[in-house]
C-alpha cells in the first residue's frame, strides 16, 4: 500500500533530498523561484510500509481549458531503482486527481527508464538529455588527464593571468555578473529572465546555489552560476565579457570551481547540456566522454493529451517559457 503525503516543511524535504542524494532542482529553494514566478509547487513524499520510498517536487502550470493543468518534474522524482516504476506512476495518479492534468512530465536524473505504465518519450524536451558529468572521486591527474590537450594548455596559460578566481560575495558582484550575463545572451542570441528572477536564485537557494567569478583588477570579467546538492553540481548560467574571452579565463575558472566541488565532497560535476554548437565544443573539451539521461517522458492523464503533444501554439509557448530558465 502506497501512500502520498504533502510536505510542507523545508528542514525535512531538503533532508530527504541530500540524503537520498536528489538533484539540486529537487530542492526546496529551487520550487520557491518557481513559485514567485507564475508557478505553484507541490512537494510529496511517498510511503510504503511507514517509510519513504520516493519523493518529488512538482512544478504545476494551469492551462485554460479543457486542460486544466501541466505538472512537471525537473530531474525528478528521486528514487531508488527498485522503486522507480511505482513512485512514477503513484504520482501520475496523484497528479490526475489532484489537478486533473492533462499530462505529467519527467525528466529524471537516471540513465534507465522504468518499462510500461503508459510512460512515453517525449519530444518536448526542456533539460538536454546528451551532457557531460564528471566524476569527482576521481583524482585531479585523472581528471586532467580526461581532458583534451588543448584544454590543458588553456587552463594553464589563463590560470597565470593576474586574474583572481574566487566565489562572488555580495549582490554588487552578482550585478557584475548579470551584467555580463546580458552581453553573453545578447552575443550567442538566447533570452533572460528579468534580473529580479536571478536575485532570486541567488536568495532563495542560498548556499545551494554558488556563483563563481574571475576578477581583474577587482572587475568581474568571467563567472559560473551553479546549483548543488550533497551529490551533485549542476551548472546553471555563465559568460564572460571581451576581456574574460581575450584571456581564455572560462578555462581556468571552470577548473578551478571542478576543483572545488570537489573538495566540497560533492561526487557528480554536470556541465548541463551538450548542443552542437561553440560552447558544447567548448565544454566537450572537459572529458573524453559524454553521458545520456533518460529523456523527457509524459504520462498521458486526459484524452486530450494527443492535442496537446502535437504542439499547440499554447504547449510550445508553456514549453519555451520552462526552457529559459
Amino acid at each position: 500500500m502506497i501512500t502520498v503525503e504533502r510536505c510542507e516543511k523545508q528542514s525535512e524535504w531538503d533532508d530527504e533530498i541530500l540524503n537520498r542524494e536528489g538533484h539540486p532542482l529537487q530542492l526546496w529553494g529551487w520550487g520557491e523561484l518557481k513559485a514567485a514566478h507564475n508557478w505553484q509547487v507541490d512537494r510529496v513524499l511517498l510511503y510504503e510500509s511507514g517509510k519513504v520510498i520516493g519523493l518529488a517536487q512538482m512544478l504545476v502550470r494551469p492551462l485554460p481549458k479543457p486542460f486544466t493543468a501541466l505538472v512537471y518534474v525537473p530531474r525528478g522524482p528521486v528514487a531508488d531503482e527498485k522503486h522507480r516504476g511505482v513512485v512514477l506512476d503513484e504520482l501520475a495518479g496523484y497528479a490526475k486527481q489532484t489537478y486533473g492534468a492533462v499530462t505529467i512530465t519527467v525528466e529524471p536524473d537516471w540513465t534507465t527508464m522504468p518499462l510500461g505504465g503508459g510512460w512515453r518519450r517525449s519530444e518536448n524536451t526542456i533539460l538536454i538529455p546528451r551532457t557531460l558529468i564528471l566524476d569527482l572521486r576521481k583524482s585531479e591527474e585523472v581528471l586532467l588527464g580526461d581532458m583534451s590537450k588543448k584544454t590543458r594548455q588553456y587552463i594553464r596559460k589563463s590560470a597565470a593571468e593576474n586574474v583572481e578566481i574566487r566565489q562572488v560575495e555580495n549582490r554588487e558582484e552578482l550585478a557584475q555578473c548579470l551584467a555580463i550575463y546580458k552581453e553573453t545572451a545578447e552575443r550567442a542570441n538566447f533570452k533572460l529572465h528579468e534580473d529580479d528572477y536571478y536575485y532570486d536564485v541567488y536568495d532563495k537557494l542560498g548556499d545551494h546555489s554558488p556563483v563563481f567569478a574571475a576578477f581583474q583588477e577587482g572587475r568581474v570579467i568571467a563567472f559560473l552560476w551553479l546549483a548543488i546538492s550533497s551529490e551533485t553540481a549542476f551548472e546553471l548560467y555563465g559568460g564572460m565579457n571581451d576581456d574574460g574571452q581575450r584571456l581564455r579565463i572560462n578555462y581556468a575558472l571552470k577548473w578551478q570551481v571542478i576543483q572545488t566541488m570537489k573538495k566540497w565532497g560533492l561526487h557528480r560535476y554536470d556541465l548541463n547540456g551538450l548542443l552542437n554548437d561553440g560552447v558544447s565544443t567548448f565544454k566537450q573539451g572537459f572529458a573524453s566522454h559524454e553521458n545520456m539521461l533518460v529523456g523527457t517522458y509524459d504520462k498521458p492523464l486526459s484524452p486530450l493529451y494527443p492535442l496537446w503533444a502535437k504542439g499547440l501554439p499554447m504547449a510550445k509557448k508553456v514549453i519555451r517559457t520552462i526552457k529559459n530558465r
